[in-house]
């Protein structure tokens, strides 16, 4: 009776297991790493390398738990590999590169960002969000400031990255001739870009025994707030910016695109946490999908299935029960 009960128990618990057990394409065979962006824009790659990657490099080196650096430098873009000894927490490793970072001395325009905690084989699946009608612009502006913040608030979901369609920005045209006419330089119109889209506090100040805030709202909103910049005054008369420039809406240059069936779409990946159970948090973004697809306009389509790790997981485990 012994054995038999010692039996019934391994076998109930080998149930529970085989259960739970997390289920993934390939198991996390790397060593805890840590990825560091530097963003110099305009920079060619040798200059990205000299400037920036190198004092980083060599900061990161002597980390202690520190197996191995290496690095990639683009066009205005440079990028850190830290990986650390097996089995070392990655919030550690993350802290032990933070503190290195702060010791590193880099140009003003050069700052360091870590990437996310995000497994080094997790990629997912893709995302599509096309549309008939709707601008590429609109279709980018949908895809990170909607369905990017929703899908980041989903358990396991680390990083969610968008390519494609048109990054909209405000775009000053300046006129040459009309800023050697009214005696503006670029420094001026940038110095007044810059410090005009602020909001700052005047303090509060008592109304019947409530304190009531004191606001001054500068954020920009429309073209009409960036025309009306002050840039520079000539002999008492302020120099608005429509005077020297053209503004529109446009789109930033782009480093690559996205499209689907050979029409141009927003691709959208999306990247889980190291331990993440794969087919778990693919089915929680496909039902946070078809909650937005409600919520988007009528021509704007949500495709969540056009890859996903998913569906190798699932034909795996199939063709071993066969």
């Amino acid at each position: 009776m012994f054995v038999v009960a010692t039996a019934a128990l391994i076998l109930v618990y080998g149930t529970i297991t085989i259960v739970n057990l997390p289920v993934d394409v390939l198991p996390d065979l790397n060593r805890p790493r840590v990825t560091i962006f530097l963003e110099a824009n305009g920079m060619a790659p040798e200059e990205v390398e000299t400037i920036a990657v190198t004092p980083v490099e060599v900061a990161m080196n002597g980390a202690p738990g520190v197996k191995s650096v290496r690095s990639n430098s683009a066009v205005g873009l440079g990028m850190i590999y830290v990986d650390f000894d097996w089995g070392t927490d990655i919030y550690r490793a993350r802290q032990i590169v933070a503190e290195k970072l702060q010791a590193v001395e880099l140009p003003a325009n050069i700052s360091p960002v870590m990437g996310p905690v995000s497994s080094i084989m997790g990629q997912i699946m893709n995302i599509s969000v096309s549309g008939d009608s709707t601008s590429a612009s609109d279709l980018r502006t949908l895809s990170d400031f909607t369905i990017r913040r929703r899908l980041l608030s989903i358990k396991g979901v680390s990083q969610v990255i968008s390519i494609g369609g048109e990054k909209r920005q405000f775009q000053v045209l300046l006129s040459t001739e009309r800023m050697r006419q009214f005696d503006v330089t670029v420094d001026d119109v940038e110095y007044a870009l810059q410090k005009s889209n602020l909001s700052t506090t005047g303090g509060f100040f008592d109304r019947y025994g409530s304190e009531v805030l004191i606001r001054s709202v500068g954020w920009i909103e429309e073209i009409e707030d960036v025309e009306s910049i002050v840039v520079a005054y000539r002999e008492g008369n302020p120099i608005l910016l429509c005077q020297i420039a053209g503004v529109q809406f446009g789109a930033a240059i782009k480093r690559g695109d996205g499209s689907l069936n050979g029409r141009p779409a927003v691709i959208m990946t999306v990247e889980k946490q190291p331990g993440g159970n794969t087919v778990e948090i693919t089915d929680a973004v496909v039902k946070a999908c078809d909650e937005i697809q409600s919520s988007l306009p009528p021509d704007v389509k949500l495709n969540p299935h056009i890859f996903q790790q998913k569906d190798f997981i699932q034909n795996s485990i199939s063709n071993v029960e066969e």
